[in-house]
């Protein structure tokens, strides 16, 4: 477990970086200016006084011309270097043209070499276009061999990578020239452009059905093919999972109930069972608790150490036995936490993107909502708005960066004015669009909180009060707070 000082900048060790093989580091490839108007793309750039230049945009077209040579001589080469490149990374629009031809054919099982590859674009009549029949011809005779196809592959990437960074900057250059919004908003769209170019994300953000399905039908069968493996983040308690199937990439999560009902206690549970029981990388950002306190609650929950003992220094010697049975395992985890206050949006987006870019975190979670701070230098009309607004981007992370979110919040008094005292989702405090934007809500409820002498006493109720993707239900789990969890009932 990485238990750290607050998360450093992001923009922090981000300086340039020359990976690119020594022989191609040529950025024209050997060619002159005038080769940049075959891209038919305008290859104007800003430079720090916001004047143009004409420069031409990182390419080599000796790679690309190897790489189409090597799919042609090769079906194991296709398969390469379709881990490697997409269509959009060509530079050179006529090789774009034959990528994806030698792809649809390959796709059909057919052979794909420059008779069939002919064929083929003549029939869409796109043959012209990338030079005729004896250009692809040409193309085989520029490699000995299909075996380099993968190192070019590699090459060609490489350039396209360094040339949406050439684009991002001309975006990011003309955002600060024109100061037309909050710096703050600036800064974190600057942000998410660069997070888009090392993200390798193409910018076309639609698609047509019959593509979209092919998808839809791929993860239907792999899903199928796990035999009821897990798809999602696993939260540790089997009940939950089974009726979620784990908390999935791109969801917004919100844990929500009234003061010391054990938020952050659950919160804490779905992050030890990923982080430590699954090895996958989790965050927390915790506005509420320091991050000896997180530890010392891990701890207890994992080594079944009483909390108290910890905190009044009352180990006993079969404490410190449990306690150092457990630490290595916990300390190994993946899971890093921020107890940095009043973090804004911004900051945590920006923390988010480095993480995932660095350690491919699984999982965020934010302990909690109501403390976080809108950031930025303009106010909103109301903190319900505020909170309306930090609730919209917390959805747009999850999606952005592909995994689940949890947001702890806050309930306002309804569950108190009611006999049974139970939460609603209804009762999620200063906003309405927490409710809608969530994708899963849950709350947690405690009858002991409220009657000591409950028959229910040591019982919680886990009330997934909203479910976009499947069932409600009320799941009955253990709460032990001397050790700082929940477990399955099953467990005690």
């Amino acid at each position: 477990m990485s238990i750290s000082e607050p998360l450093d900048d992001p923009w922090a060790d981000s300086g340039p970086s020359d990976r690119l093989p020594s022989a191609r580091r040529r950025g024209d490839g050997g060619r002159g200016r005038d080769e940049q108007h075959d891209r038919g793309r305008d290859s104007s750039e800003w430079d720090g006084g916001g004047t143009a230049f004409e420069r031409v945009p990182p390419q080599d077209l000796d790679a690309e011309q190897s790489v189409l040579g090597g799919m042609l001589l090769s079906k194991d080469a296709i398969a390469d270097v379709v881990e490697i490149l997409k269509g959009h990374d060509f530079y050179k629009p006529a090789h774009e043209t034959i990528f994806q031809a030698i792809l649809d054919v390959y796709a059909k099982g057919e052979p794909a070499d420059p008779i069939t590859i002919a064929a083929e674009l003549t029939k869409r009549g796109e043959i012209n276009k990338v030079g005729g029949a004896s250009y692809l011809h040409t193309l085989v005779q520029t490699v000995p061999t299909a075996a380099n196809a993968e190192y070019y592959a590699e090459i060609v990437h490489e350039r396209a990578v360094l040339r949406r960074l050439v684009e991002a900057g001309t975006r990011i250059t003309q955002m600060g020239y024109a100061g037309d919004d909050d710096v703050d908003e600036i800064v974190n769209r600057a942000q998410a452009e660069i997070y888009a170019v090392t993200e390798q994300r193409t910018s076309e953000d639609y698609l047509p059905l019959g593509d979209i399905m092919e998808g839809a039908l791929d993860e239907i069968e792999a899903i199928g093919s796990r035999s009821g493996e897990m798809t999602g983040v696993p939260t540790g308690f089997t009940d939950l999972d089974s009726l979620t199937n784990g908390l999935h990439p791109g969801q917004m999560i919100v844990i929500a109930a009234r003061p010391a009902m054990g938020k952050s206690t659950l919160a804490l549970d779905f992050a030890r069972a990923a982080s430590i029981k699954h090895n996958l990388p989790s965050v927390i950002f915790s506005l509420e608790m320091g991050r000896n306190e997180i530890a010392m609650r891990l701890l207890s929950a994992e080594a079944r150490v009483a909390l108290h003992h910890m905190r009044s220094g009352t180990m006993t010697d079969e404490d410190w036995t449990r306690l150092a049975r457990r630490m290595p395992e916990v300390s190994s985890a993946p899971l890093y936490i921020d107890d940095s206050p009043n973090l804004s949006m911004m900051e945590i987006r920006a923390k988010c993107r480095r993480l995932k870019q660095r350690n491919d975190i699984k999982l965020v979670i934010i302990d909690y909502l109501q403390l976080m701070q809108a950031g930025g230098s303009k106010r909103s009309e109301s903190r319900q708005q505020e909170v309306s607004d930090m609730s919209r981007n917390l959805k747009l992370l999850a999606k952005e960066l592909e995994v689940p979110v949890i947001a702890l919040s806050q309930l306002n008094r309804g569950p108190e004015q009611r006999t049974d005292k139970k939460p609603m989702v209804s009762d999620l405090r200063e906003s309405g669009s927490i409710e809608q934007d969530a994708d899963m809500v849950i709350l947690l409820h405690r009858e002991d909180a409220y009657e000591k002498e409950s028959p229910r006493a040591g019982e919680a109720d886990i009330i997934v009060g909203k479910h976009r993707n499947g069932p409600t239900a009320t799941i009955t789990v253990a709460f032990q707070g001397h050790y700082s969890r929940f477990v399955d009932m099953a467990q005690t």
